[in-house]
């Protein structure tokens, strides 16, 4: 799938490196944490879950929820997907002009994140328009993106990931891609949000003219 209707088709990316025993028991905590803390945020809302009913639904301590997300906004914001935006990113063709490379490999991870976890994405949309909190916590969570976004684009580029026009780069797209699911969440997540994703983009590749 394909940001927008004139984005051409690819060859998939490279399979990066499979996890070891130690990252899969770490992915496992992981997701059983947040689907733990989903399932009863559905059942009784935000603010009243707890961490500690987290944990104890998750089957791990309250200490161990809190090594794995700093605070409770993180367990709904974060998910495993940045190392696959990462990978995806250095597989697309030598030269390619980075906002096309980010097109595809945007499309390519929301269109999985639809098919794989729906559920989760709408919930955690809901939370963000709803709750100021979890809205607030977002640019912290986003600057790991951020991190892991320009390694890969300074490293197809041939610059430093910290060269602020990369940095500026990677702020501008994250920027819109927030702006985007928040816009989704506010009109009741009607319509196609990897196509919004694509005309954000375009208002982007377009010099920000209105």
């Amino acid at each position: 799938m394909a940001v927008t209707s004139r984005t051409p088709s690819v060859p998939a990316p490279r399979t990066p490196p499979q996890p070891g025993l130690r990252e899969r028991k770490k992915l496992r905590t992981r997701l059983a944490i947040r689907r733990a803390a989903y399932r009863l945020i559905a059942e009784q809302g935000y603010e009243a879950t707890t961490v500690e009913q987290i944990a104890a639904a998750a089957e791990v301590s309250p200490s161990t929820v809190f090594r794995y997300f700093p605070a409770k906004e993180d367990i709904v914001l974060t998910d495993e997907y940045d190392r696959a935006l990462a990978a995806a990113l250095r597989g697309r063709p030598a030269g390619e002009p980075p906002l096309e490379s980010l097109r595809h490999v945007l499309a390519e991870v929301l269109a999985e994140l639809l098919a794989t976890g729906e559920q989760e994405l709408r919930q955690r949309t809901r939370l963000m328009v709803e709750v100021p909190a979890v809205r607030a916590r977002m640019t912290r969570t986003m600057s790991g993106t951020a991190g892991v976004l320009a390694d890969a684009i300074a490293a197809r580029t041939g610059r430093e990931p910290g060269d602020l026009a990369v940095r500026v780069f990677v702020a501008a797209v994250l920027g819109t891609l927030r702006e985007v699911t928040l816009y989704w969440g506010e009109q009741g997540q009607e319509g196609d949000l990897v196509a919004m994703t694509g005309r954000a983009l375009d208002t982007l590749e377009g010099g920000l003219r209105l």
